[in-house]
């Protein structure tokens, strides 16, 4: 085959350090706009960004020349260096060390992505931590309490 193809969608999820309160209202329509210019400089199709305060969840294609952990280190990087230099406040922000990474099937498509953009309904009830531990056992992932949260 002369020609190389894929379309893989990840459902990319990560938190602020601690699950900290940096992404206000006033910074949030911000940073999820850089998350979505990273991902189309990088060679990805966003579909979406969404939030609250302590987390993001991004849907977007893999890049077909970067791996996974490519991918996610470089939206982390970028995205923690640009709101540092966004104002004084943010000097001590820190995205936390892990992040989790689920694939999307295009008949789910649709359905993730309401998920997102509902998240601020959805955490008006449930914490992070809650929707976390949620999630990686719809997706069949084993964790341990002990090594999920900085």
């Amino acid at each position: 085959m002369p020609q190389s193809l894929s379309k893989v969608i990840l459902h990319i999820i990560f938190s602020t350090k601690n699950r900290e309160p940096w992404l206000d209202s006033n910074v949030r329509p911000r940073m999820r706009a850089y998350l979505g210019t990273i991902c189309r400089d990088m060679g990805a199709d966003l579909a979406h960004v969404g939030g609250v305060a302590d987390h993001v969840h991004i849907v977007t294609t893999l890049p077909r020349t970067l791996s996974q952990a490519q991918l996610i280190e470089q939206i982390k990087k970028l995205s923690s260096k640009w709101i540092k230099a966004l104002d004084t406040r943010y000097r001590g922000f820190f995205w936390q060390r892990g992040y989790s990474a689920f694939s999307v099937s295009p008949s789910q498509l649709e359905a993730v992505l309401r998920y997102i953009t509902d998240q601020l309904e959805h955490h008006r009830t449930r914490t992070f931590q809650e929707e976390y531990r949620e999630l990686l056992r719809k997706h069949g992932i084993s964790f341990d309490e002990r090594f999920i949260w900085d």
